[in-house]
């Protein structure tokens, strides 16, 4: 990932999290400077480390939430989302995708893509 996409990216991920802690969830982890971050975890089949956005824990149930955002590289948030999705429904976890304003389309079009039932949540 570019550095200036790097960048946005971690200033949607902050938005996203002073969103869900104004919603009052707790236990916040996210792939940010000044939180702890979420555990990565490694697919097998091509060696790569993928880490989530945010992990939140609501009413002991743990959530997988990934922040949409145009990427360059779609393949690669392509895998990552199939991924994460997969290891919650293992894990009888939940997976959400967030997308602000700007990203709707570009994150609703790629949920289409891989098959995603559920729409984005957008703020």
């Amino acid at each position: 990932m570019r550095t200036e996409h790097r960048e946005e990216h971690q200033q949607l991920i902050e938005k996203t999290v002073n969103y869900l802690q104004n919603k009052g969830y707790e236990s916040i982890k996210a792939d940010i400077e000044g939180f702890e971050t979420p555990k990565s975890f490694l697919m097998r089949s091509n060696g790569t480390e993928i880490t989530p956005d945010i992990v939140v824990e609501s009413n002991g149930r743990i959530q997988y939430i990934e922040v949409g955002y145009k990427a360059e590289d779609t393949d690669l948030l392509k895998t990552k989302w199939k991924f994460i999705k997969t290891l919650a429904e293992l894990k009888n976890r939940h997976f959400k995708v967030i997308s602000h304003k700007g990203s709707y389309g570009f994150t609703d079009q790629l949920m289409r893509d891989i098959k995603l039932t559920s729409t984005s949540i957008r703020i």
